[in-house]
């Protein structure tokens, strides 16, 4: 088996089930070293274990390879990671539109990410990095934002388009965590609270609208910010008037947010038939924070179904052309 494609089926293996970012970091930085080293190197075992980036695990799984075998830990990886889950609708997914890179607090670059949405057969994929008042996950400044743009729609190619977008932070009073006029440039432009999210029923339901009454808004993200599993542990859903919300939603032409992820499994099901009967729009995300998690659109895909929301209500199944008309 070869070596580099060993070292990144691990790595987007521990990404898909949420190990620790630095694990699979590590095997793709493995990956990267592997590739740059001379040919002297990589098949001299004492010079190739002491090159920089190559650590024991790693190290071990390209010896494995390199003699012909499975390694040993991704033969276990794909027994304990559960498979991409085949469903109708998500066969009819052509895009995400929420995915982070390193520039905020994504694990790779742009350039990786593309390549791995291009790997999963996407027709777009939407970068939506963080938006300054983020500043745990390092949001982007309007000067950051300006200048990863371009960067983003230079992946385009090879009937593939890289969508420049943010995740804009919804603030306290409902007004959006980036220059407005900086906004109008981007592709997509999904909105989502981080912060307050305990704020009373009343004020919140206030905010969210304002928000997704917002021109520029495209998506309404991960809608009740509630955690139901996962190394970060659980929290409870915010309170809102969920009907007043949606039918603002539908009223803008927003779509609400199917997130993908299963420790967030957002919005819950109940709020899905509120959205449903509103008339929304909706958008099935993975909210990837890593390439491996792009896999994740399967899990949201599976709710969808499952809640019987039609696939031409979710704007992830429609052709990038009819998508960007409706961006705009």
């Amino acid at each position: 088996m070869d070596p580099v494609a060993a070292l990144l089926e691990i790595a987007s293996l521990l990404e898909r089930e949420r190990a620790s970012r630095y694990r699979a970091k590590a095997f793709r930085q493995a990956a990267a070293t592997f590739e740059e080293l001379p040919e002297e190197v990589r098949t001299d075992p004492t010079r190739l274990r002491a090159s920089r980036g190559i650590g024991e695990s790693t190290f071990a799984v390209i010896r494995q390879a390199q003699n012909g075998a499975v390694p040993d830990y991704l033969v276990e990886l794909r027994g304990d990671v559960e498979p991409e889950r085949v469903s109708e609708l998500r066969r009819k997914l052509r895009g995400d539109l929420h995915a982070h890179t390193d520039w905020s607090d994504g694990t790779t670059s742009i350039a990786v990410m593309a390549a791995a949405a291009r790997a999963q057969g996407h027709e777009y994929q939407a970068i939506t990095d963080h938006s300054p008042r983020l500043r745990v996950a390092r949001g982007l400044s309007a000067e950051r934002l300006r200048e990863q743009i371009p960067l983003v729609r230079a992946e385009s190619g090879d009937g593939f388009t890289l969508l420049a977008g943010i995740e804009v932070d919804i603030l306290e009073d409902g007004a959006l965590d980036q220059d407005p006029d900086l906004l109008a440039e981007l592709d997509v432009v999904v909105a989502s609270v981080h912060s307050k999210l305990r704020m009373d029923a009343r004020p919140m339901t206030a905010r969210m609208i304002a928000a997704v009454s917002h021109p520029r808004v495209n998506v309404l993200g991960h809608c009740t910010g509630r955690l139901v599993e996962g190394d970060r542990g659980t929290r409870p859903p915010s309170a809102f008037d969920a009907a007043a919300v949606f039918a603002a939603c539908a009223e803008n032409g927003v779509a609400v947010e199917i997130n993908s992820r299963p420790e967030r499994q957002d919005p819950p099901d109940e709020l899905i038939a509120i959205a449903l009967a509103a008339g929304c729009l909706f958008s099935i995300d993975s909210d990837a924070h890593a390439p491996g998690q792009l896999s994740l659109l399967d899990h949201g895909a599976e709710r969808a179904e499952r809640a019987g929301v039609p696939a031409a209500r979710i704007v992830t199944t429609w052709g990038l052309e009819r998508l960007l008309a409706w961006t705009e």
